[in-house]
């Protein structure tokens, strides 16, 4: 079992639309994928709620106590995906250390980059102790033709963590797959948004696979 935390102490950014998408996406590579949703707004439960039999699970827990929990919850699963909460501190420190792999979404701007910064120190306190999680920055919602690399690059290189070369761009599918609880994938011509999801659930899973044993 691998565990992905989708997190920004940040609302909006996009974190329930990348957990659920991304998962959608890993289910129909046929793994077996489960979604816990830590946010109040229950957004990724809404999803699944809205969605049909194909609509990966979705459990909820409002407990920070999700290094514990999860490795019972979701043993029988390949992947866990964790939807964190905004504002959550305690619930995201212990997303941290349930993860193998942390996302940081944000959109391309100085004013969302800002906050990230206080995942990006959970990440590496938590790498000192335990040697994990990975992290990585993923874009969500840029607006197509505009130069990320001169937007957001410089910015986040000080934060030592990647940036994924896949990334969301603000398209009407999102909302809509979202609203059907589906993925883009399961909706007709929406190509661009298809390919967005498929790209970025290969790097989340080449990450997943390039990690290290951790040594105790």
């Amino acid at each position: 079992m691998k565990v992905v935390s989708v997190l920004n102490r940040k609302g909006g950014v996009g974190k329930s639309t990348i957990a659920c998408q991304i998962a959608r996406g890993m289910q129909l590579r046929e793994k077996e994928v489960l979604i816990v949703d830590t946010d109040a707004q229950g957004t990724a439960s809404d999803w699944a709620e809205s969605g049909g039999e194909d609509t990966p699970l979705v459990v909820k827990i409002d407990r920070a106590t999700l290094e514990d929990d999860i490795p019972k919850a979701g043993k029988q699963y390949d992947v866990v995906i964790i939807d964190g909460a905004a504002k959550a501190e305690r619930m995201n420190v212990s997303a941290v250390k349930a993860s193998d792999l942390v996302l940081i979404p944000l959109q391309p701007s100085a004013v969302d980059i800002w906050p990230v910064k206080e995942t990006v120190e959970l990440i590496k306190t938590r790498q000192e102790v335990a040697g994990r999680p990975q992290g990585a920055f993923v874009v969500s919602r840029a607006v197509t033709g505009t130069n990320l690399a001169s937007s957001i690059e410089d910015v986040l290189s000080g934060l030592e963590l990647p940036l994924m070369t896949a990334r969301t761009h603000q398209r009407v599918a999102y909302p809509e797959a979202m609203g059907r609880g589906v993925g883009v994938m399961d909706l007709n011509g929406r190509e661009k948004a298809a390919r967005e999801v498929e790209s970025m659930t290969s790097e989340v899973l080449e990450l997943l696979n390039q990690q290290r044993p951790v040594v105790t």
